[in-house]
């Protein structure tokens, strides 16, 4: 869909050591997150990219892998080239049985 430009990694090879960025809004972060992911709504990128790294893999992950290709697209048109989506997003995520946490650090949902 955004064609080859925009790498993709399965859910399931992200390993615990790659910088997961969750790029949804804060009701949907609120519901339901991969422990130890990094929070960065999408619309607020631009402004907070410094907060990303340059230096190790980077994830990015939303609901089901459109918003998050477009991050992607963005952080590679500007400099950033260890950076992959998350193919199918947190939809994927719970789908394979990784981790899903609330913000309150009980059970979480994918919304």
């Amino acid at each position: 869909m955004f064609g080859p430009q925009v790498p993709t990694v399965p859910v399931t090879e992200i390993a615990d050591d790659t910088y997961l960025l969750d790029v949804r809004e804060d009701d949907e972060w609120a519901a339901g997150h991969a422990p130890g992911a990094h929070h960065l709504p999408m619309m607020e990128l631009p402004a907070r990219m410094a907060e990303v790294p340059t230096d190790r893999d980077v994830a990015v992950i939303c609901r089901s892998g459109g918003r998050s290709a477009q991050v992607v697209a963005y952080l590679r048109n500007n400099g950033w080239d260890q950076v992959r989506n998350a193919d199918g997003g947190m939809r994927q995520w719970a789908a394979v049985g990784r981790p899903v946490v609330a913000g309150d650090g009980g059970p979480g949902q994918v919304i």
